[in-house]
């Protein structure tokens, strides 16, 4: 089952990607974070396939949150990667 992560802080287009995203495809299951640490916690706790992150919210913006995940982001002996914190 896909997973898919979606971080914006306006709460309307969050609902509507949210929205369009599980309805495209009943195995994805897509979660929301309303800013970037909020973000970074998910990720932190979760794999995901994919995620969509604005780029001006605030607390933490959508550059800062890619830095953020690319510097914890390892791979392993297989090429797999995956998440140190």
């Amino acid at each position: 089952m896909p997973k898919i992560l979606v971080i914006e802080d306006e709460a309307a287009i969050r609902r509507v990607l949210v929205k369009i995203l599980s309805e495209e495809n009943e195995s994805y299951k897509v979660e929301e974070a309303e800013d970037g640490l909020q973000g970074i916690e998910k990720v932190k706790n979760e794999d995901y396939d994919l995620i969509l992150c604005d780029i001006k919210m605030p607390k933490m913006d959508g550059v800062e949150v890619l830095e953020a995940v690319k510097k914890n982001k390892t791979r392993n002996s297989n090429g797999d990667d995956f998440w140190s914190w």
